[in-house]
C-alpha cells in the first residue's frame, strides 16, 4: 500500500484489504507514498491487496466549448482544439467519436462524461507505468479510505490458496473474528441482502472481492466458507461496522517474552502515533533480549514515514532513501534526530508482500546500521508516486522519480535479497519466520 498525496506523493497503487488498508496524513499537497502492483494479488499475501484501475487506449479530450447534443443522454461541450504548441493530431480520435455518435445502436450509453473519462484513462495507460493511474470519484475515494486505514466492513484480510479467495486473518475483535471467521478460510460465496446480491467468488478477482464485501455500517454479508478438515461449507452472517485498521501492533514473544514483535501494516496516516506509543513501550520494557520488525505483507504509504522509522534505529544525519528524477537531480532524505532504539538488537522481516516504504525502511537499515534481513526477497518496488487531487474529486498518481538505498541499490523489479531466507510454510499455522526471528535474537 503502495505512497500517496503531502499532496500526499505516493508510491501508488490502492491497496486494499476487504475492509481496506493505508494512509493519507495530509490531504495537503506534496507527502511521498508507495505501493504495490497488481500481478502480484494471485499470491497469498496477508493482508493487503491492491486496486489497479483497468483502462484501455484513447487520447485525452478538454471539456469546453463546442456542443454535442447527443439524443437520451446529458450534453457536454468539448473543446476540439489541440493545446498551443503540440504538433498532434485528433482526426482520428474525432472520427471514432462523431461515428459512435452517428451509429451506435444504444444512445442512451454514450454518455459524454463516461466516454471522456475512458479516454482519460487510456492517455495515461498509454505511458505503461503501472503506477502512473487515474482514479474516477468513487476510486479516489476508495484509496483515501484505504490509505486512512477508516472504512466499513467486516474486518478480514483477503487473498488466495492457489486459485481460491480465502481469508488471510481476520483483525482482531473485528466482526468477523466475532463470530468465529478464521484464518484459512476458504470464501466459496457472498451474500448480500441489502444489495440483492448473491455470487460465487470463482474467478473473482481481488478487487471485486473486496468491493463487494465492504458495504455500509449496520448492513450484513453473508459468506460461504470451508475450513480445512471440513467436508461442507458453511455459511456465517457477519454485521458491517465501521474499522480502523492499526497501522503498528506490538506484543512481545518468546519463551520469557522479552522479545518485542513490532509489526508495522503499512505507513499510513497515524502511524506516527502508533509507533511513538509502542516505542515508549519498548523503552520501559526490562530485560529486552530484542525486537523483531516485522514488515512482511506492507505494501508502503507514506515514504516520509518511512523516513521517521528508520531514525529511531539511526544516529543523526544518516541517511534514509535517495530520490533519482533520471536528471541528474538527486535529494537525499536523512534523519534529523538521534534514535531512541539504537542500542537494541534487531532482525528485520520481509516477504514477497513487504514494499515500497517497507522496502526503503529495511534497505536503509541494512545499509546504515548493519541489520540483517530475514524471510524471503521482498517485492521490488522502486518508484515513487504524487498523488493530485482533482477539482471533480478525481485523483491522478504521477510516476515522479525512483528511489535508491543509500549505497545506491535500486530495488526495483528486483526486490532485497533476504541475508537468511526463511520460507513460510502456508499450509500450517505456525509462523516458522517469525520463529526464526526470535530464536536469532536469543542465540
Amino acid at each position: 500500500m503502495v505512497c500517496f498525496l503531502l499532496k500526499p506523493r505516493s508510491d501508488s497503487l490502492i491497496l486494499m484489504q476487504e475492509n481496506a488498508p493505508v494512509t493519507p496524513s495530509s490531504k495537503t499537497a506534496h507527502a511521498k507514498q508507495l505501493s504495490i502492483p497488481l500481478h502480484y494479488a494471485q499470491m497469498f499475501v496477508v493482508g493487503f491487496v491492491m486496486l489497479l484501475i483497468g483502462v484501455t487506449g484513447g487520447y485525452f479530450i478538454g471539456l469546453n466549448r463546442n456542443s454535442l447534443p447527443l439524443p437520451g443522454v446529458a450534453s457536454a461541450s468539448i473543446d476540439r482544439s489541440v493545446p498551443e504548441g503540440k504538433n498532434v493530431d485528433f482526426t482520428l480520435f474525432w472520427q471514432i467519436w462523431d461515428t459512435l455518435e452517428k451509429s451506435y445502436f444504444d444512445k442512451g450509453k454514450l454518455d459524454p462524461s463516461v466516454m471522456v473519462t475512458g479516454a482519460v484513462k487510456g492517455m495515461v495507460a498509454s505511458l505503461g507505468d503501472p503506477y502512473t493511474i487515474f482514479l474516477t470519484a468513487s476510486e479516489n475515494k476508495v484509496t483515501e479510505e484505504d490509505l486512512s486505514g477508516n472504512f466499513e466492513g467486516i474486518g478480514i484480510q483477503i487473498g488466495y490458496r492457489g486459485t481460491q479467495l480465502a481469508v488471510i486473518s481476520p483483525l482482531p475483535n473485528s466482526p468477523a473474528e466475532q463470530v468465529g471467521v478464521e484464518a484459512g478460510d476458504y470464501i466459496l460465496g457472498i451474500k448480500d441482502p441489502s444489495r440483492d446480491v448473491e455470487v460465487s467468488t470463482s474467478g473473482m478477482t481481488l478487487p471485486t472481492a473486496v468491493q463487494t464485501i465492504r458495504g455500509d455500517a449496520g448492513t450484513e454479508v453473508i459468506l460461504t466458507l470451508l475450513r480445512e478438515g471440513n467436508d461442507q461449507p458453511f455459511e456465517k452472517a457477519i454485521k458491517r461496522q465501521s474499522i480502523d485498521v492499526p497501522s503498528v501492533v506490538l506484543d512481545y514473544v518468546g519463551a520469557n517474552e522479552n522479545v518485542a514483535h513490532l509489526k508495522v501494516l503499512k505507513f499510513g496516516a497515524e502511524t506516527r502515533n502508533e509507533w511513538e506509543k509502542s516505542v515508549l513501550d519498548i523503552l520501559a520494557k526490562k530485560d529486552l533480549d530484542g525486537i523483531v520488525l516485522d514488515l512482511r505483507n506492507n505494501p508502503g504509504g507514506y515514504m516520509q514515514a518511512a523516513i521517521e522509522l528508520g531514525a529511531e534505529f539511526m544516529d543523526k544525519g544518516k541517511t534514509v532513501v535517495i530520490e533519482d528524477h533520471g536528471d541528474g537531480n538527486r535529494k537525499e532524505y536523512s534523519t534529523d534526530r538521534f534514535g531512541r532504539l539504537t542500542k537494541e538488537k534487531v532482525v528485520i522481516l520481509v516477504n514477497g508482500g513487504s514494499a515500497s516504504a517497507s522496502e526503503i525502511l529495511s534497505g536503509a537499515l541494512r545499509d546504515q546500521v548493519g541489520y540483517e534481513i530475514m524471510g524471503t526477497k521482498s517485492f521490488g518496488k522502486g518508484t515513487i508516486q504524487e498523488p493530485l487531487q482533482l477539482e471533480g474529486g478525481e485523483g491522478l498518481h504521477i510516476t515522479i522519480a525512483k528511489w535508491l538505498t543509500p549505497k545506491g541499490t535500486w530495488v526495483h523489479e528486483n526486490g532485497l535479497e533476504p541475508d537468511i531466507e526463511v520460507q513460510q510454510n502456508q499450509e500450517t499455522l505456525e509462523d516458522e519466520q517469525l520463529d526464526a526471528a526470535i530464536d536469532y535474537l536469543l542465540n
